[in-house]
């Protein structure tokens, strides 16, 4: 498991971290992380779809489908790959007293699929219900930036990187319009819930990025 702490808490706590492409959830995972090591916080980093053996092998067949992959077999995908990661991850470690700490999590499928497919709520509710009963994130952290200046972070990232646009994942390769749903959906979800949903300006520096997620967490007195 990546991020683990050997460090036990005795109550482990489920938060996402959401947005859309180029709005920086990798570095403040990290930073995230860190803060909760320093505070002698037990927690693991993992992300979807993804985060155990089985589930990675799912998510390379929803990003690197090598024949046309229709809307519904990727939705079913990424609920078959949660389904996976809650039982043989997330649940042990917030079992355990753990933190997880999850790049992306079911409000990604309702604005990705939901959203930007346009498959829509209702199609995706059921699965929810089937596949996690009643676990639902304490937190959701939504990183949020316009699309013009998330899609212009990604581009240069992966210039940064070396990564062609032939080799994008199936997400990547989206038009803007496609992404402007997702954001939308998101912000949608966030207006909805804003007692789980917090909404944080990604379009300021990391650093200041970072104040806001500790001014999030300190308000719930899960750090100090």
């Amino acid at each position: 498991m990546s991020g683990e702490s050997s460090m036990i808490n005795p109550q482990g706590r489920f938060l996402t971290i959401e947005g859309i492409e180029g709005v920086g959830k990798t570095t403040q995972i990290v930073r995230l992380s860190k803060i909760l090591s320093d505070r002698g916080i037990a927690h693991v980093v993992t992300r979807e779809p993804g985060g155990t053996p089985l589930a990675e092998k799912i998510r390379d067949l929803v990003l690197v489908a090598r024949e046309p992959l229709p809307d519904t077999a990727e939705l079913l995908l990424m609920f078959a790959a949660r389904a996976v990661h809650l039982q043989n991850l997330i649940e042990p470690n917030l079992i355990a007293g753990r933190w997880v700490l999850c790049d992306r999590f079911t409000d990604a499928t309702y604005a990705y699929q939901g959203a930007g497919r346009g498959l829509g709520d209702d199609q995706i509710r059921p699965l929810e219900l089937l596949v996690q009963r009643a676990r639902r994130p304490d937190l959701t952290l939504l990183l949020d930036v316009p699309v013009a200046v998330g899609l212009q972070r990604a581009r240069r990232r992966n210039q940064d990187t070396g990564i062609e646009h032939a080799d994008q994942d199936r997400f990547e390769r989206q038009r803007a319009e496609f992404f402007e749903r997702v954001r939308a959906a998101y912000l949608v979800r966030a207006a909805a819930e804003p007692g789980r949903v917090s909404v944080i300006d990604a379009g300021r520096s990391a650093d200041e990025v970072t104040s806001q997620i500790i001014e999030v967490l300190g308000a719930r007195t899960w750090i100090s």
